[in-house]
């Protein structure tokens, strides 16, 4: 199938003032990352379009399914952005004259990567990129989850909800509780880079999947008290690794001494930075809402929002 030919300044454009409709974050992102290395695991993909249209090239696709996670954005007000704004068009590598995708072919094309389990080895990938920049710091991992809503309503006694998957969770400190799905991420202690990210329902305990989260490189885990077990700190000191977990109380001791409550402060000191991550995620990138329906679905949302994320920090940094 003909793929379109984009990119190609137009005789506007270079009419216009330099600088204009310029972005920092994003041309600096853009010059640092290797977009070539996710071309080859994505370069099959293809988008079909319509008979007689030629096919956006992949790279431009994912450049936009980007900045939808980036800014928090629906299909329909990507391609609104895309129309609008000349700094995502330069991104994405259109030109002021190219016809920006619509929202059926972004729709389509995350579909692809999500369907194809595509984004798990792109997150990868960045992940590779940014060992060898030497921005991974590896002084440990910080463990933590947060509570996203689901877009389906809940169920009801007459009714059940459009999305199987998703499940009620109490909210830790808060009344009420939230339908929906939980992010599981490790965080690298210093870089705040995310560097394992799991997706599952709402009322799954935050120790579950936390030994999945736990990459192997790190020189310590740092946890809240919710992820504390004998099992977990035997092991990571067998291998080599401090556990730093915040203790809690059992039925044998329902009262912890002076001492480790004096340890739980100073833990819950130095892992405060996991919440800088998630006040990004769901603050500036409006990752409050899973738009979409079912676990698959819902996974691919979050893992697409964390390599946006660590895009954006790796600039931040580089700067």
């Amino acid at each position: 199938m003909a793929v379109k030919r984009t990119g190609q300044p137009s005789f506007v454009e270079a009419l216009m003032p330099k600088g204009a409709g310029a972005n920092a974050a994003l041309d600096r992102l853009a010059g640092l990352v290797k977009w070539y290395r996710f071309e080859k695991l994505i370069g099959h993909l293809r988008d079909e379009g319509s008979p007689g249209r030629p096919g956006y090239p992949v790279l431009v696709l994912f450049r936009a399914v980007l900045l939808q996670s980036l800014y928090g954005l629906s299909e329909r007000e990507l391609e609104e952005a895309l129309g609008d704004r000349l700094s995502f068009k330069r991104f994405v590598g259109l030109s002021l004259e190219d016809a920006t995708p619509d929202h059926t072919v972004l729709n389509r094309f995350r579909n692809q990567l999500v369907e194809q389990g595509l984004l798990e080895k792109l997150f990868g990938e960045l992940d590779r990129q940014l060992e060898n920049a030497g921005v991974i710091l590896k002084r440990g991992t910080m463990l933590d989850a947060t509570l996203i809503q689901a877009v389906s309503a809940p169920p009801k006694e007459d009714r059940p909800s459009n999305d199987p998957d998703a499940r009620f969770a109490k909210r830790q400190g808060k009344s009420g509780s939230t339908f929906g799905y939980k992010a599981h991420v490790g965080v690298d202690e210093g870089s705040g880079l995310i560097r394992a990210v799991l997706t599952t329902p709402a009322n799954v305990n935050d120790t579950t999947p936390a030994d999945a989260l736990i990459r192997g490189d790190e020189a310590a885990v740092w946890a809240d008290a919710a992820y504390d077990t004998h099992a977990r700190r035997a092991r990571l000191k067998a291998e080599g690794k401090k556990p730093r977990i915040a203790r809690r109380p059992n039925r044998h001791h329902p009262e912890l001494p002076p001492r480790l409550k004096r340890y739980n402060l100073l833990i819950a000191r130095r892992r405060a930075q996991v919440e800088t991550t998630f006040a990004t995620l769901k603050r500036r990138m409006r990752l409050t809402c899973i738009r979409y329906v079912g676990l698959i679905k819902a996974t691919g949302q979050v893992v697409l929002a964390a390599i946006a994320f660590n895009m954006r920090r790796w600039a931040t940094i580089a700067a």
